[in-house]
């Protein structure tokens, strides 16, 4: 993505998104610049995302990451924050759009930045154990200048390539084995080679050709539409072949996108402001199938409100579970507050849970974010080996009622029965307000309880 002038609202300002409809793909945050990815050994489709903030103008305020999974294309897991400038030691500001490779064992999100006193685009890595992250910051790719918009692309000898473009420009380069840095000499300028090009370029392979895929300005004029071109080699030369996305109504200034094949079908991943009604700076994810013709070529896609799906699921509303893990509270803009991670205890999700709860006031914090202000399912997946407990549930500055028996007392105590393997405790419905919220639950004295994570549930 790149930061532009609003483009006229004519073509979807009062456009606002039914609630069956499948696109929005994502109608709880606002996200764009979808990567998508099918890992080995896992049936799932994942998505690497970027976040916009609600209620901003500009996309200076874009800060952190999401990552969101499916087996079907409809029913999905977002995992919440799993990169934020804050962690982001050489990072000042934009954290734009990005991508995520599995190379050696580890899961390596490659996103962009801009560069404490340069200002200028730098490429950063994040690494993980875990494909939803949380991502640890390891620095930035040396010499990638301005490595804004950045997709990594391994090629059938195990070779990564890096590309990246803004502003009208798109450049590749073959990366050394550890992604640390550009191999010198490798660097080719592809602008010249890819009508239209402006930003955001992503590679695949299909039938022994490489095909790059970007958003463009026909004629130099917003918004952009997606192009695509084909090559015999990663680093081109790059033959021209059209567009695969024009303009639509509702679409943002920007488009972004990644095309993957996944369960026999051909899906191509973009960005809109179908949520927003028009507003350009708050994007919500999309998925359309993609027509590819014998020859290569692919069919212009008219994205549709039914979506995609996959497998026995049909076309239809995406139903969206939020997973806070306990134990990344703290990287994802969440506190240990005198507690700690603990992974004695077997049967956890994640990489592990919170225990200490045993002093008044001990806690876990997570946080969840919102597009719009909306109702959701709270479950907390808990043990209490020893005896019932009783602990403070908060969303945001309220206090939640005990599921069962309501406020009892003025401390507005929550009960969790007595558990010897892991169990789900339903605190029923509650409300987020669009943008972020906070979730915590704090002891009120001794306690042996240990908390796995957070879940919250779509409402019908």
């Amino acid at each position: 993505m790149f930061l532009r002038f609003l483009f006229p609202l004519a073509l979807g300002a009062t456009l606002a998104a039914p609630l069956h409809a499948g696109n929005p793909l994502i109608p709880t945050v606002y996200s764009a610049d979808p990567s998508a990815h099918v890992w080995p050994g896992d049936d799932r489709l994942w998505l690497y995302a970027s976040h916009d903030q609600p209620g901003t103008n500009t996309h200076d305020t874009m800060l952190s990451y999401h990552v969101f999974s499916s087996a079907d294309l409809v029913n999905w897991t977002d995992y919440g924050v799993v990169l934020h400038l804050k962690d982001v030691k050489w990072a000042i500001s934009h954290m734009w759009a990005i991508d995520c490779v599995l190379r050696h064992d580890t899961y390596t999100l490659v996103y962009c930045a801009k560069q404490k006193g340069s200002g200028i685009f730098r490429t950063g890595l994040a690494t993980s154990a875990r494909p939803e992250g949380p991502f640890t910051d390891i620095g930035f790719i040396e010499g990638v200048e301005q490595g804004q918009d950045p997709a990594l692309f391994v090629g059938d000898d195990n070779t990564p390539y890096l590309f990246w473009g803004a502003g009208g420009t798109c450049h590749a380069v073959r990366l050394t084995d550890d992604l640390r840095a550009a191999v010198p000499g490798t660097q080719v300028e592809l602008s010249s080679q890819l009508r239209y090009v402006f930003e955001g370029p992503w590679v695949h392979k299909y039938q022994g050709k490489y095909i790059l895929s970007y958003p463009g300005l026909p004629g130099g004029q917003w918004p952009e539409n997606m192009y695509y071109a084909s090559a015999d080699k990663p680093l081109g030369p790059y033959t021209f072949q059209g567009c695969y996305i024009p303009q639509f109504k509702g679409q943002a200034g920007t488009n972004h996108g990644s095309i993957i094949r996944y369960r026999e079908r051909w899906l191509a991943f973009h960005h809109s402001a179908w949520l927003s009604g028009g507003l350009s700076e708050v994007r919500n994810l999309m998925c359309d199938y993609l027509t590819v013709n014998a020859d290569g070529t692919f069919l212009p896609i008219e994205p549709t409100r039914e979506g995609v799906a996959v497998g026995t699921a049909p076309p239809g509303p995406s139903r969206v579970s939020v997973l806070l893990e306990a134990e990344n509270g703290p990287a994802a803009c969440g506190q240990l507050r005198e507690t700690h991670v603990a992974h004695a205890r077997p049967g956890f999700s994640g990489s592990g849970y919170v225990e200490g709860f045993g002093a008044p006031g001990n806690a876990v914090i997570v946080m969840v974010q919102a597009a719009q202000a909306r109702a959701a399912r709270l479950k907390i997946r808990y043990v209490a080996p020893l005896v019932a407990e009783v602990h403070k549930v908060m969303v945001n500055t309220a206090l939640l009622p005990d599921p069962v028996h309501g406020f009892r007392t003025w401390e507005k105590l929550i009960d969790f029965p007595a558990t010897a393997d892991w169990a789900e405790l339903d605190l029923g419905e509650v409300q987020l307000k669009e943008g972020d919220n906070t979730l915590m639950l704090s002891s009120v004295g001794a306690s042996n309880l240990a908390v796995d994570c957070f879940k919250l549930e779509p409402v019908p």
